[in-house]
């Protein structure tokens, strides 16, 4: 075990952290899951992964499902500290500018985010005022740094796989993990979008799963295995060390990236990858009006 990740297990051995209260959203239009965590003893929150309505044949943006978050935020009295994304997402645009603007909370993100900008920065042909530099956010996080929500004490983890810039909050005896597993009915992600690798998401997640049996692990995305009839986000280590389809205990790495090589050939891009990506290497934020007021998102032809 590395001295990150024993960092993160000894904060979840310590009752002394607390117990994270955790509240999920989920988004079936794109299945993803949002989460409001907070402290029960100071009322400090963060929000995870939020995500903003799309309508792409429209190409139109809309607020309910942020809207729910910020509701419930202050129906509880919530003080949000921070709003953390996991990674930039391919599957939906996140709301994380818009939440800020009502209820605050630093943005935060991987440092890695600037491997993300500099590929599709050049993907989509942005010019020198795209600045290259995360500055779009207020925090980039490295692999092993700590903060606080409220009492709650909070280890990052760099689990990079998916793409270059995916982390895991571990929050109290939780673990926020974005992208790189799902249920153990289901199985693991994508590793073949720029900058992806399957031998690093291997890695990656047997570093998560290294952490306690008991640390209960938040994930993403659901997208109901064959023979289950409900959405799952949640389980935990031992769970997956068990039962995982694909990274399960035994699990060895060469045939997993065999394996996760060829699925991925197989799978058509996300539907909103184009939108999503642009927008979410932006921090969240649309690009700016052009001079007759409208935004505008590109579409390059044949790139991805």
């Amino acid at each position: 075990m590395d001295e990150t990740v024993q960092k993160a297990a000894a904060q979840i051995a310590e009752a002394s952290h607390g117990v994270p209260q955790v509240k999920a959203f989920f988004d079936e239009p794109t299945f993803t899951a949002s989460y409001v965590v907070h402290d029960p003893e100071t009322r400090a929150a963060a929000i995870i992964d939020s995500v903003l309505d799309y309508n792409a044949a429209a190409g139109r943006t809309s607020f309910a499902s942020a809207d729910a978050i910020v509701a419930y935020v202050r129906e509880h009295e919530l003080a949000v500290e921070w709003l953390l994304e996991t990674h930039a997402h391919a599957d939906h645009l996140s709301a994380a500018p818009y939440i800020q603007g009502k209820v605050g909370g630093k943005l935060a993100i991987g440092r890695a985010i600037l491997q993300v900008q500099e590929i599709f920065g050049k993907i989509f042909n942005e010019g020198t005022e795209f600045a290259r530099d995360g500055s779009q956010f207020d925090r980039l996080f490295e692999d092993g740094d700590q903060f606080t929500i409220g009492t709650l004490q909070a280890t990052v983890l760099h689990v990079p796989g998916h793409t270059p810039a995916d982390l895991a909050y571990v929050i109290g005896d939780a673990a926020f993990v974005g992208d790189t597993l799902f249920m153990p009915d289901y199985g693991t992600a994508r590793a073949d979008f720029p900058g992806g690798d399957a031998r690093t998401l291997f890695r990656s997640i047997r570093r998560l799963l290294t952490l306690p049996p008991e640390t209960r692990l938040f994930l993403c995305h659901d997208y109901k295995a064959p023979g289950r009839d409900r959405f799952a986000w949640e389980t935990t280590v031992a769970a997956q060390r068990a039962g995982n389809v694909h990274v399960h205990d035994g699990a060895e790495e060469d045939a997993f990236v065999a394996m996760r090589e060829a699925r991925d050939a197989t799978l058509d891009m996300p539907k909103l990858i184009l939108p999503s990506i642009q927008v979410n290497m932006r921090g969240g934020r649309l690009p700016e009006p052009e001079d007759n007021g409208t935004r505008y998102l590109k579409i390059p032809l044949d790139a991805v």
